[in-house]
């Protein structure tokens, strides 16, 4: 369960990041975070601004540009007895990494029956909406969504962000952290102080409604916000449940949802075939056909190779508040 604590203050999600790593490097020397510009540069978007000088360089590691060794290394610090915390400096760089993630970190407690633990956090932005183009905005969560014994977290609320973070360091396992950097300092929000955590696969409705059950993650949970905010003026009820959690994911939730508003939109960044909508729409499928008035909708990104650069392009890649909005208000009439 979570922990509250007794104060807080206001931050944006990359605060948030940043003081959750703060606090772990600060409780816990086994806890080292190595990658790409994390040390005398303090990471692209300062989440380690001189943590090098507090904690030195043995726990502080700027790595060469090789997400394979990152990943690897990691691995081995884990399986070893520290608490590492690997960043790919982008989402779109994770691709070397994929045997050491998918083929060892994800793989370690079954194949030595037990007697490894990987307790590695993989911390990565991701998602579009910053002009970053073919290399800087990637989503990656389907690519590792197949994968068990690999946990696959993607926050949207400072307050999330903390928590997730904690419970991600505490986890004997590996967890792939997604943060998504169109987030970082556009949203803000209460965050505790202290260490608190909340548990990994529990989602969270973000808001309550009764004709229609919106699916979402990241940077959608608040488009699809303000578009059911806006449906709310016009007599609409929409419910946005907010995963957190990709896998393993709180299916209790989504179907308790579902079985309220008989009618399901999942809405995410991702492309649409074979995407974590997908496996929803299935499970859904699978439990509560019959209690549903209308058909499974997703809204997602389209079958492309990738997101353009030019601000048209990203802006058809990419669903709006409005076209979340119209999907919603359809779905509520159909």
């Amino acid at each position: 369960m979570a922990v509250a604590a007794s104060t807080s203050k206001i931050l944006n999600n990359v605060e948030a990041v940043r003081e959750t790593l703060y606090e772990a490097m600060k409780s816990d020397d086994r806890t080292v975070i190595l990658g790409e510009d994390v040390g005398n540069r303090g990471n692209v978007f300062l989440i380690t601004k001189d943590f090098v000088k507090e904690f030195g360089e043995e726990r502080v590691i700027d790595t060469p540009i090789a997400e394979a060794s990152i990943v690897g290394i990691a691995v081995g610090m884990a399986m070893e007895g520290l608490r590492p915390i690997a960043e790919i400096q982008f989402a779109d760089f994770i691709y070397p990494a994929f045997n050491q993630i998918v083929g060892e970190a994800a793989k370690t407690r079954y194949r030595s029956n037990g007697e490894y633990t990987c307790p590695l956090v993989i911390r990565t932005p991701y998602g579009g909406g910053v002009r970053g183009a073919l290399s800087h905005s990637v989503s990656i969560e389907a690519l590792f969504y197949h994968v068990p014994g690999l946990k696959i977290v993607a926050p949207a609320f400072p307050a999330d962000v903390k928590g997730l973070l904690n419970a991600a360091i505490d986890d004997p396992d590996p967890v792939l952290f997604l943060e998504h950097k169109k987030t970082y300092r556009l949203i803000k929000g209460e965050v505790p102080d202290g260490h608190y955590t909340i548990p990994i696969g529990k989602a969270d409705v973000k808001k309550q409604g009764n004709q229609l059950t919106v699916v979402s993650y990241g940077l959608y949970v608040h488009w699809a916000l303000e578009a059911a905010n806006a449906l709310e003026q016009e007599g609409l009820s929409v419910e946005v449940i907010d995963l957190r959690s990709i896998r393993p994911m709180d299916r209790g939730a989504i179907l308790e949802s579902v079985r309220k508003t008989r009618k399901l939109l999942i809405v995410h960044e991702d492309n649409k075939f074979g995407g974590i909508g997908a496996e929803i729409s299935a499970m859904v499928a699978e439990e509560a056909l019959f209690e549903l008035d209308a058909p499974i909708r997703r809204l997602c990104a389209p079958d492309v190779p990738a997101m353009g650069y030019a601000l048209p392009l990203e802006e058809e890649y990419m669903s709006s508040p409005a076209e979340m909005a119209d999907a919603m208000r359809e779905m509520v009439r159909f």
